[in-house]
């Protein structure tokens, strides 16, 4: 069996025992906070982070990581593995990918790139299945398109905290900003084939949260998936009320709650909160 390296990004939230895996690898995103640079989850928590932003004088902002990044740690992992399997965040939203791809061209050791179409948990519960089927004895193929199948059933739906910071980090549109922020309307965002965009507008955040539940409750009803994940900026209260919420409408789920982090933090801000699940989970 060949002895395969997982890598993600530092967008990926990961669990316990993700954290703890001997064969998984992160490479870290930055943040430019008054032209100072942070590695994402090595020098600046999410924590740490907003307490930056009340205090800048200029806009934050983020940056992939480079190829010699990924090429540095492909040419690590060429010493002790035969082949690399890379899942990445939507290359919609960050270069990353494409990072990892010219860096896979410049060394010997065979990398496989994946792009989640997402971000943090199902992002790494992408490489939990991927990681499962591999012990399982599972063909490199199989195990890729199986993750590319699964990806395309994703759902994901966030309240931003900031559209302000969204709209600065070129995430929003200048028109649609201006309808969320003067026009008293909440937008529910969802991440549609890697991309963000304006599902609904709804006047409230009460609103907007039952919303997400129809969407939630439809699917639910039609594909029986297993467990959701509750994605937030910085409040964990937030977060742990709402799981409460649909731990009572939803009692069959299981309901994680995942923080964004830093990088993902400087976009969408720190009241932040979101859901999301794949369909096609087993």
């Amino acid at each position: 069996m060949f002895k395969t390296a997982w890598v993600t990004d530092s967008t990926a939230f990961l669990d316990d025992e993700l954290k703890k895996h001997p064969d998984l690898y992160t490479v870290p995103l930055s943040i430019v906070l008054d032209g100072e640079e942070y590695l994402d989850g090595i020098d600046l928590t999410a924590g740490q982070l907003f307490e930056k932003l009340k205090t800048l004088k200029t806009p934050p902002k983020t940056s992939q990581p480079s190829v010699g990044a990924f090429k540095t740690m492909y040419e690590r992992l060429e010493k002790e593995y035969d082949q690399v399997i890379t899942v990445l965040i939507s290359g919609k939203l960050s270069g990353t990918v494409s990072s990892s791809v010219q860096a896979s061209n410049l060394v010997a050791i065979p990398v496989t790139t994946i792009d989640s179409k997402i971000l943090t948990y199902p992002l790494a519960a992408l490489i939990k299945k991927g990681m499962g089927w591999l012990s399982e004895g599972k063909t490199l193929d199989y195990v890729v398109n199986r993750l590319e199948t699964i990806r395309e059933t994703n759902e994901a739906y966030v309240l931003v905290g900031s559209l302000e910071q969204l709209h600065r980090g070129g995430r929003m549109t200048g028109l649609q900003f201006f309808l969320g922020s003067m026009l008293n309307v909440k937008p529910i965002i969802s991440i549609e084939d890697g991309a963000l965009t304006v599902r609904e507008k709804v006047r409230s955040e009460k609103k907007a949260k039952d919303r997400i539940v129809d969407y939630l409750r439809h699917s639910y009803e039609k594909y029986q998936m297993k467990e959701v994940y509750i994605l937030y900026g910085l409040h964990e209260d937030q977060a742990e009320e709402w799981k409460k919420e649909l731990s009572r409408q939803f009692p069959e789920l299981t309901i994680l709650l995942c923080p964004l982090g830093a990088v993902i933090g400087v976009h969408a801000g720190e009241n932040t909160l979101g859901i999301s699940w794949f369909n096609g989970m087993e």
